[in-house]
């Protein structure tokens, strides 16, 4: 198998980890990165809160039961609202989390809980040629058909846009009149407005369109505000979006606005708030993000990191499924769900420490996070939290948690000894952090300077002890393996093909530690992982070269290098049916990775043939020495 597939695929993604880069926005264009009006990372999305602190009923342990069902859920009606919710699932209220959506029914692992169409849809600006703006189908090899007056958006053809007219007539003239007023530049994040201020601009025109009356806009209106309580810097960028939205949609005065049903300045940032707080990452089928999509219906769905379902966007119809127009929005239960359960996904990052994840959802979300991987309960015995977590120094075998200051009493778990001076861990760990954060900040500008970066900061936060699994150094494993996929040319040597699926080891090692099994980030790493083993191998290099003992056994050569790949993929295939639905049997990247096992299984054949036939000719040739010394 070529590096080329693998390498176009991961091309055609935004070169990021999920870990959501800083992002210092142009003046002109207002918030240009989707992450900091806090729009969920891939398959880091849900919906709402009612209130200002959250518990979920997931479990710290990814192999702990789910929590029992809350008998203080009330149920709450949904006045002809939400009409997409199956009848598999209620909505109901806690006076802890507010509205949520709730099981009626025993659901199993794998199942599509919701599935739907989301009204409101935009691609990310670096994405507009790449995608078609209505169904979001990658660009084909003919291309795609560019808007002939906007020259911005895209399609697969006249069908697509003929259906997208409705609101792009609004959209296209707004986006040519941005356009004239900026400032002459090749970088389209100048020239088009951002992802953020496109989709209010959608939701708004839809407003005008079916009126304030519309079952829709109702949904819409009833989405979470956190207004009134948003921190000053949350506050300055929510004005600042709305300074933008005012000028794209060119509106000259409050007699102008009140026609989209806004009647004061107060009114549009309370409906930034609500976009901010309850928008979706839109993704691709193996979870990159492309852009941003709105459903009221998800909102509802609350928090926990330790989620019992994610939010995908497979891209492959279950059997006997009417057709949705894509992009389908799925939400997926990650384990089995009973009845009376609360439906819960992750709005966050989840391998962050406990710290910085309740600090992310405090900033952007408004709640303190006491889900039991946040807070366990006390009854339930503690469990080793591998996200912050490093490896005894006296090589034990045990762990030890990062203390949160140089004071802290830190002891081992297995031998119970005491880490005399943690202060260069901490430093490291800093150290790890500053330079995530700038390598996140560079990753689309300059791969080649991260990649010196990552290589540089990975070996010192590993001679301190970090586990695979620990932040950062997970993060810096992700987003390394991603550029070396990235850069990696057509006909890789060896050693940039084994130092990338080293570094995707380490990922899926990482990730195994924090994730449940099938959870969409999970699987996605193993099916990576998985692409890379089964790559044509690259010839050895005629000179020998010094190499590290633990380097020589991973990864294997040959035919189990084959082997590998296809236990790997098995693997992710079976974790893919989880996190993508077991009735569309993964999505595109499950049907991607089952045509993979079957040229394995064929390459594999292969082999054994040589082998066999090798064995057969070293046997015949024995035979015939044999005879030869018998007749002299």
């Amino acid at each position: 198998m070529s590096f080329g597939n693998i390498r176009a695929a991961r091309d055609s993604r935004q070169r990021k980890s999920y870990v959501l880069p800083s992002s210092d926005s142009k003046e002109y264009t207002g918030i240009s990165q989707a992450s900091r009006d806090g729009v969920r990372a891939p398959d880091q999305n849900s919906g709402t809160n009612d209130e200002q602190t959250q518990t979920g009923s997931g479990s710290s342990s990814q192999h702990a039961l789910s929590a029992p069902p809350d008998t203080n859920a009330r149920p709450i009606p949904r006045d002809g609202l939400y009409r997409e919710l199956p009848p598999s699932l209620s909505l109901k209220s806690t006076k802890h989390a507010g509205r949520g959506i709730w099981s009626d029914e025993n659901i199993k692992a794998g199942t599509e809980i919701i599935a739907l169409r989301p009204r409101i849809h935009v691609l990310s600006t670096q994405h507009l040629e790449s995608f078609c703006s209505y169904c979001c189908t990658p660009r084909p090899s003919s291309g795609l058909k560019r808007c002939t007056k906007c020259h911005a958006l895209w399609y697969c053809g006249p069908a697509c846009q003929k259906v997208d007219w409705n609101v792009h007539k609004y959209e296209c003239t707004a986006i040519s009149h941005w356009k004239e007023s900026a400032p002459k530049s090749n970088d389209l994040s100048i020239a088009i407005p951002s992802e953020a201020v496109r989709s209010l601009g959608r939701v708004l025109w839809t407003r005008k369109a079916e009126g304030s009356n519309s079952v829709w806009w109702k949904e819409i209106d009833a989405m979470q505000s956190h207004r009134g309580s948003l921190p000053p810097s949350a506050t300055d960028s929510h004005v600042q979006l709305a300074h933008f939205l005012v000028r794209y949609l060119g509106v000259r005065g409050p007699g102008e606005l009140s026609s989209f049903g806004l009647h004061s300045a107060a009114e549009l940032v309370d409906l930034i708030s609500k976009f901010t707080t309850n928008t979706f990452t839109l993704t691709t089928p193996s979870v990159s993000p492309i852009g941003v999509t709105i459903s009221p219906l998800v909102a509802l769905i609350n928090h926990s990191c330790d989620p019992n379902a994610s939010i995908v966007f497979p891209r492959s119809s279950p059997p006997n499924e009417n057709a949705i127009k894509e992009p389908v929005l799925r939400v997926v239960a990650l384990r089995d769900i009973p009845p009376g359960t609360e439906i819960l996904t992750t709005y966050i990052d989840i391998t962050l420490s406990t710290a910085k994840r309740r600090e992310a959802l405090l900033e952007t979300y408004n709640f303190t996070c006491n889900c039991s991987a946040c807070s366990p309960p006390p009854d339930v015995p503690k469990t080793t939290d591998w996200r912050e977590v490093f490896w005894c120094p006296r090589k034990c075998g045990g762990t030890c948690t990062l203390p949160n200051t140089a004071v802290d009493i830190v002891k081992c778990t297995k031998c119970n000894k005491i880490v005399a001076d943690v202060e260069p861990i901490l430093d490291a760990v800093r150290v790890g952090e500053e330079a995530l954060e700038k390598a996140s900040s560079l990753q689309l500008s300059d791969p080649e300077h991260v990649l010196r970066l990552t290589k540089n900061i990975i070996p010192i936060l590993t001679s301190m002890g970090l586990t695979a699994s620990t932040h950062p150094l997970l993060a810096l494993f992700r987003l390394r393996q991603s550029l070396l996929i990235s850069s990696l040319p057509s006909d890789p040597t060896k050693e940039l093909l084994d130092e990338a699926i080293r570094v995707a080891a380490k990922s899926v090692a990482g990730l195994s530690n924090i994730l449940r099994e099938g959870h969409p980030i999970r699987a996605i790493a193993l099916a990576e992982l998985g692409k890379l083993l089964a790559v044509d191998e690259p010839p050895s290099p005629s000179t020998t070269a010094i190499r590290q003992p633990e380097l020589e056994a991973f990864p294997p050569t040959g035919e189990a290098r084959l082997s590998l790949a296809k236990e790997t993929l098995q693997r992710a295939l079976g974790e893919l049916h989880i996190a993508f639905g077991v009735k569309g049997e993964g999505g595109e990247v499950g049907k991607e990775v089952r045509n993979m096992l079957v040229d394995i299984e064929r390459e594999l054949g292969v082999w054994k043939t040589k082998v066999r036939g090798a064995v057969e000719d070293a046997i015949l040739e024995s035979r015939a020495k044999a005879v030869s010394g018998g007749k002299s």
